[in-house]
């Protein structure tokens, strides 16, 4: 029988500690177990808990990615920012309020878009977080909160939502410049508290309500929404995160409230589950390593972290004899 070393032209590495950067495919003797490890391919996506948020919240605008995160506004109105190990309290929302959408690449850029004040008027406010503070800016056209936000500071989307009429389930899609925001094609279902990921040139949204749970699905190409393959869930209060062709759609309000779907461009299948149930999750990441933070249960606002790690991630294992 050939050895490892006539197959691939060298020893097995014998090392006192697993290495820092192993490649995938890799495999070595630690000396300090007694075990052979490789660097082997995770074969499905899982959530692990990650550090709770200082404040229990939810309901709020959220950017960024897993190592530089940001959550603003909600029913405390607070801004909490992630710096990949811990969570700090940092400057509030000039217009406190919940429900409101969020844009941005990381915790030092941001656009906390519409939402409900605590009075309860809905609001078009937009302002701006440079890292240290924020400004205000120029307005939405429609007055609406529990809207889908995407994008950077510089070019964002803003669609769906409930606004001020009746029923108050609305379609508008707005775009951001950087400066202002302008009236572009709408939905082609008008529908709330719906999940959204992408950018402001190709997004995608998801479930939502149109008065009762909706499985909708819409990608824009920047131009006009067109309607794709439905989720297997319907429901409201959900949150994405990826792109237009790998996206990852998680919680809700339909129990156990932690439903998790992967969307491959075509269609979405049906993955491991968050832990902690919840709706009105903050998000942010891709869709490999998407990050949820805060969340509503049937308990009350929770400050739980959940860390997502998808299909296909390196993962270290342990060869045994059996």
């Amino acid at each position: 029988m050939a050895t490892y070393k006539e197959i691939f032209g060298t020893n097995i590495q014998v090392l006192a500690s697993d290495p820092a950067n192993p490649v995938q495919g890799q495999v070595w003797y630690n000396s300090t177990s007694n075990v052979v490890k490789g660097l082997a391919a995770t074969t499905s996506g899982a959530w692990a808990t990650g550090t709770s948020m200082n404040t229990a919240n939810s309901q709020f605008g959220s950017n960024g990615t897993r190592s530089s995160a940001i959550g603003y506004g909600g029913p405390t109105n607070n801004t909490e920012s992630w710096n990949g190990s811990a969570w700090t309290e940092v400057s509030d929302l000039n217009t406190a309020r919940f429900t409101n959408a969020g844009a941005g690449a990381d915790n030092t850029s941001s656009l906390s878009i519409g939402g409900e004040t605590p009075a309860g008027p809905k609001t078009s406010n937009t302002e701006s977080w440079n890292g240290t503070s924020w400004t205000e800016v120029n307005n939405l056209n429609t007055t609406r909160a529990q809207l889908g936000g995407i994008g950077i500071i510089t070019a964002a989307l803003a669609f769906g939502g409930q606004d001020t009429s009746s029923p108050g389930v609305t379609a508008v899609n707005e775009s951001w410049n950087g400066t202002s925001w302008t009236e572009v094609n709408d939905l082609n279902t008008a529908r709330r508290r719906l999940a959204s990921a992408g950018t402001s040139t190709a997004a995608l949204a998801s479930g939502g309500s149109t008065g009762s749970n909706s499985n909708a699905n819409e990608s824009w190409n920047g131009s006009t929404w067109t309607e794709l393959n439905d989720l297997n869930t319907a429901r409201e209060q959900i949150r994405s995160a990826g792109t237009t062709t790998n996206a990852l759609a998680f919680g809700g309000n339909v129990s156990p409230r932690a439903q998790t779907e992967d969307w491959n461009g075509t269609s979405w299948t049906e993955v491991n589950d968050l832990n902690v149930g919840g709706g009105r999750v903050g998000r942010s990441g891709g869709y490999s390593d998407a990050f949820a933070f805060g969340r509503n249960t049937p308990g009350g606002n929770t400050a739980d972290v959940e860390e997502w790690t998808g299909a296909g991630s390196p993962l270290t294992v342990t060869f045994t004899d059996s």
